[in-house]
């Protein structure tokens, strides 16, 4: 995996986590402690100076897995200023779990509604877990932006593992006495996906998501399209989120359906299985993403029209996206859209106060993991 190295910064770029890429690469296998300082350095003057401009002491990291589209950036922009005005005690920073989005993003792979390429540059929540470790704040709250609690987000419970057993290299380890402080007050927090509690996160996004597409669902069915993990990076046995949202939001209407990209059992050929076995074959069909943000799994996998995103002579290929697959059976499909783009759950005000709920009332870190990790 090739990794983009930031190598410039600028007094302006400071409060904005963002700089001009000047970069180069390494090798997939071989990436040199030097290479690693220098992403350290430069986010520890970063966090330095928001902290020195606020005189803040509590910060909160969130942490998304990534993306590579404008429309995207722009919803996590808004969900970082709506953190910022639902937490004016904090400072609120951004990270990407993703090597491959930060790159891709840095690089500029999308444009933007007019054409012009953008780009971001993001780090991975390492770098700025350091950077507030070393500013040393108070508290820290890490919010997971994922939606269920599977493969990204223990990579996540592991980050924050890493930096309260001050395992990261860098040019200079963090004080160990703070980290000892913030861990014996409890102090640094773990906030969950947004569906981690099924006894209370799954009705209420299901009431949330009603509220928002009924009309729809009056008209035909309302199908959403999450992520999910195969079976073997199934972790917390979180699949079950994407089955449990689905009868929540039968409750309401028989009209709903929950699938995924990467669930086995639970492709949109399952979806269209479950479909035919309650009766329906033909009519109005909606598309939405069940995904923090709409970027390659919406425009593509389901939003995809064209020859490039149906193959006739194998039907039933993955390669076929949910809109051509559904249209090819004789629904007339739609796929709602704001602007130009489809929507994610961060653009739904009442599903995003979710996650800042949990924000809100987040376990301490050892809490969170113990519940996770009963073992340990």
């Amino acid at each position: 995996m090739k990794k983009i190295l930031i190598k410039t910064l600028t007094l302006a770029t400071m409060t904005m986590f963002m700089v001009a890429p000047v970069f180069t690469a390494c090798s997939s296998d071989d990436t040199t402690v030097e290479n690693l300082i220098s992403e350290y350095e430069v986010n520890d003057k970063l966090v330095a100076a928001q902290k020195a401009a606020s005189k803040k002491d509590v910060a909160i990291l969130l942490v998304a897995f990534g993306a590579t589209w404008d429309n995207a950036f722009k919803a996590f922009d808004k969900t970082k200023e709506a953190y910022e005005a639902a937490f004016p005690q904090a400072d609120v920073y951004f990270s990407f779990s993703s090597d491959i989005c930060i790159n891709r993003a840095s690089a500029g792979e999308n444009v933007d509604d007019n054409g012009n390429i953008v780009r971001r540059v993001y780090y991975e929540p390492r770098y700025l877990l350091h950077a507030i470790g070393a500013s040393k704040y108070r508290k820290i709250y890490v919010q997971s932006l994922q939606v269920i609690p599977g493969e990204e987000f223990a990579a996540v419970v592991a980050s924050v593992k890493k930096f309260m057993n001050n395992g990261y290299v860098a040019s200079a380890h963090l004080d160990d006495a703070y980290l000892a402080q913030l861990a014996e007050e409890g102090n640094i927090y773990l906030g969950m996906p947004l569906l981690s509690d099924p006894e209370a996160d799954i009705p209420e996004v299901a009431k949330q998501l009603h509220a928002l597409f009924k009309d729809e669902a009056a008209q035909g069915v309302v199908a959403f399209m999450g992520h999910g993990n195969p079976d073997t990076y199934d972790t917390f046995k979180a699949n079950v989120r994407y089955i449990e949202l689905e009868e929540a939001l039968k409750e309401y209407s028989p009209n709903y359906f929950v699938g995924t990209v990467d669930m086995p059992g639970n492709y949109k050929q399952d979806v269209l299985t479950r479909m035919d076995e309650q009766g329906f074959t033909t009519g109005k069909m909606y598309l939405h993403a069940l995904m923090s943000i709409a970027g390659d799994h919406a425009h593509n996998d389901m939003a995809g029209q064209g020859e490039e995103y149906w193959h006739p002579m194998n039907p039933e290929s993955e390669e076929n996206s949910w809109y051509e697959f559904f249209s090819h059976r004789g629904y007339d499909v739609t796929v709602p859209v704001v602007g130009k783009h489809p929507q994610g759950l961060l653009e739904l005000q009442n599903v995003q106060n979710v996650w800042i709920n949990h924000t809100r009332y987040a376990a301490s870190l050892e809490d969170a993991y113990h519940s996770m990790y009963p073992e340990e």
